[in-house]
């Protein structure tokens, strides 16, 4: 089976990220094609796409969220494409590894709109801490 088939999770492509705004998010399903299964080339531009995502982020930000997909292990992180093949068309992927989810959308205002994101499973930015905090802890008035 080659490469692309077993990246192609969906023909059709969702309608925005999957994840959404949620606060909070689980991984997704365990799809696409794993590291491991992928050519050193291969390896080398999915290595790449995740450089760019952390290249965006402080730097210690970033030098922390890739030494934890690191020491996850890269064989542990999986590509899935959903929707049209060909350029211009409405397309999604994802890439997820133990730690941390990518995910970009291309489909609104016919594939002219794209939303991307960086979603770590632990300590993401999202989390209201404040709210965690005041609901786990008995507090006295």
């Amino acid at each position: 089976m080659r490469h692309s088939a077993r990246a192609l999770i969906d023909s059709t492509a969702p309608n925005d990220i999957v994840t959404l705004a949620n606060v909070r998010i689980d991984p997704l399903s365990p799809v696409g094609i794993p590291a491991s299964a992928l050519t050193a080339g291969q390896r080398t531009l999915l290595s790449a796409l995740v450089d760019a995502y952390a290249g965006l982020m402080a730097d210690d930000i970033a030098a922390d969220r890739v030494a934890r997909i690191e020491q996850a292990g890269w064989d542990n992180v999986a590509f899935a494409w959903a929707g049209a093949l060909e350029r211009g068309r409405k397309h999604y992927y994802r890439v997820q590894g133990p730690t941390f989810l990518i995910e970009y959308d291309n489909t609104q205002n016919d594939a002219n709109h794209i939303h991307s994101v960086w979603r770590d499973f632990h300590g993401d930015f999202g989390v209201d801490l404040l709210r965690e905090h005041v609901t786990g802890m008995p507090h006295t008035h």
